[in-house]
């Protein structure tokens, strides 16, 4: 038996890849105004679940730390399970995060992206999206992402987008410049060398010459008027708004209720994707 396989077997013992939908939430015991829930549901594609998701509170030395992240892996979940095992790790070690936490996150998706490419052979060849967000004492919000899963906070009502979306239409000259193209066929989104639809991603060997893994990081402070953050893979996001998910959940309570409320939505509006969807509410 290979490495592939047993990581194949491993991931089916565990639930990985499941049809059946997954779901949980959490509280900050620093706060006890700051909940966490999440809710998962394969879509209607052939292939297995390929989304996998960090919500967790977590005590580091003196602080407490709400971590949260959406993987969308494609061909395959291994490189986005891996994410979800790793990359907060990866973050939490570097030296400088406390000091310098943007660099330090930066460092810690390319040192991560390193090692799925050097573990390809037993990852296999696809890669994943991923986007985090990393909430500090209740009081600052420091968000990343590579891909196409997006983070949004909703203030005094208001919807605003924390994260990039890395569209190949958008990033064209990046991808021209290192050697690659981007498709524009007729009935089809954009993609890189004809196959991605994303320009930034981890894993993906074969394309990443013409891909990055660098992230985009933005940091927000939590105010009295902030009401919740979503974090969704695009499952969600192609069929709502940024607006429209915030006033989907502003009367929901319960963040576990909230993520659950959410893709039920997404799968009235015709979604056929997978979909994750993490929401932190602040009471």
């Amino acid at each position: 038996m290979n490495g592939r396989e047993i990581l194949q077997k491993i991931s089916v013992k565990v639930g990985l890849g499941s049809s059946t939908a997954d779901t949980g939430k959490g509280k900050s015991k620093m706060s006890k105004h700051i909940t966490h829930g999440f809710h998962l549901v394969k879509g209607k594609s052939n292939h297995e679940m390929e989304d996998c998701l960090v919500s967790e509170f977590k005590q580091v030395e003196d602080h407490e730390l709400g971590l949260f992240g959406i993987f969308d892996g494609h061909l395959g979940h291994d490189v986005s399970n891996y994410l979800k095992t790793h990359l907060f790790d990866n973050i939490l070690k570097e030296h400088t995060f406390w000091t310098e936490t943007e660099n330090a996150i930066k460092r810690a998706y390319r040192k991560t992206d390193i090692e799925i490419l050097d573990k390809s052979l037993y990852l296999g060849r696809g890669g994943s999206t991923a986007v985090t967000a990393i909430l500090i004492n209740g009081e600052r919000l420091v968000v990343a992402n590579v891909g196409d899963s997006r983070a949004v906070i909703c203030k005094n009502g208001e919807a605003k987008q924390l994260s990039v979306d890395h569209e190949p239409s958008k990033e064209r000259t990046m991808i021209e410049r290192r050697g690659g193209f981007v498709s524009n066929l007729p009935g089809d989104v954009p993609r890189v060398d004809g196959q991605l639809a994303v320009a930034r991603a981890f894993g993906d060997k074969s394309l990443k010459l013409h891909l990055s893994s660098e992230p985009d990081v933005a940091v927000e402070p939590i105010t009295t008027g902030t009401e919740c953050i979503i974090l969704a893979s695009d499952g969600l996001w192609k069929v709502m708004s940024n607006q429209e998910a915030v006033d989907c959940i502003k009367h929901i309570k319960d963040a576990q209720s909230a993520a659950k409320r959410l893709t039920d939505e997404a799968l009235s509006k015709k979604s056929k994707d997978d979909i994750s969807c993490i929401v932190v509410k602040f009471q």
